[in-house]
């Protein structure tokens, strides 16, 4: 008796952590501006990217942060912790917490519409991966396309030559030290072997890549009410916002310099988290 009770105590812990693993959070952030507040719902479909969001908010992270890159019709970004302490004009955008987050592409059901909440990162060349950036993050504003030009943007993303060279350029960054030091050492012959390896690896994945298409409900929310398709698969979306997509809209309408950072500093006050 005794083990067969044993037996359903660990069946039952067992289904219980099961449970909850797979729980909802449901997280709701507040983000209060100097512009006004704006309520962010965090996606449980990426969770690396919702519990470090909700970790860095509680901790305050974002407190006294700015926006310091705004694009009209195309986003603002925040979350650059040197922000904090920036002097007027200095430029921003490098700061980080130490650490960067594995991509969660949730693609094609998370896409950049706009009011989407996403994680900002470096370039390929040197983050293969695509991981994001452990703090900064942009929030789309984008435009409105019409079906002609989103047609015409599957048809680039499926022309054979740029996926292969998509995926070279990918692969050579994984291979940056390698290529550095055969440049430094002058070794041409190292370079184009290393060079014709990875155009045939490209070719190979190229071939073996689905065809890219726009779904039913990424072609209804880029003609209606727009966004910034050409980003999508490769910036994590985590997020999207409930309440003051106003907020951004002003935002965005702000004096930038030529470095895209505002004139007059648009600041984050508080970020507070809500299940």
């Amino acid at each position: 008796m005794k083990t067969k009770l044993f037996t359903l105590l660990f069946i039952a812990a067992a289904v219980f952590t099961a449970c909850q693993s797979n729980k909802k959070h449901n997280y709701m952030v507040t983000i209060e501006t100097t512009m006004g507040n704006i309520v962010v719902k965090l996606y449980d479909e990426t969770p690396k990217h919702r519990d470090n969001f909700v970790k860095l908010a509680k901790e305050g992270t974002y407190e006294g942060t700015l926006f310091h890159r705004v694009i009209k019709d195309f986003m603002i970004q925040a979350g650059d912790p040197d922000s904090r302490t920036a002097t007027k004009g200095q430029m921003l955008g490098s700061g980080d917490v130490g650490y960067t987050i594995p991509a969660e592409f949730v693609y094609p059901q998370l896409f950049h519409k706009k009011g989407a909440l996403s994680a900002a990162r470096m370039g390929d060349n040197v983050n293969p991966d695509k991981e994001s950036s452990g703090c900064q993050f942009y929030i789309v504003t984008g435009k409105v396309y019409d079906e002609e030009t989103l047609l015409s943007m599957e048809a680039n993303k499926n022309n054979m030559n740029a996926k292969i060279n998509s995926l070279f350029y990918s692969l050579a960054g994984e291979h940056r030290d390698e290529i550095q030091k055969m440049q430094q050492a002058n070794d041409t012959a190292g370079l184009q072997k290393l060079q014709d390896k990875l155009e045939a690896e490209a070719k190979k994945k190229a071939a073996k890549m689905p065809e890219f298409k726009f779904t039913p409900e990424q072609i209804k929310a880029y003609t209606t009410v727009g966004g910034t398709p050409h980003l999508d698969n490769e910036y994590t979306v985590f997020g999207e916002i409930v309440e003051g997509m106003d907020v951004v809209e002003k935002i965005q309408e702000v004096e930038t310099n030529s470095q895209d950072r505002p004139e007059e500093d648009v600041k984050i006050i508080k970020v507070t988290v809500s299940e």
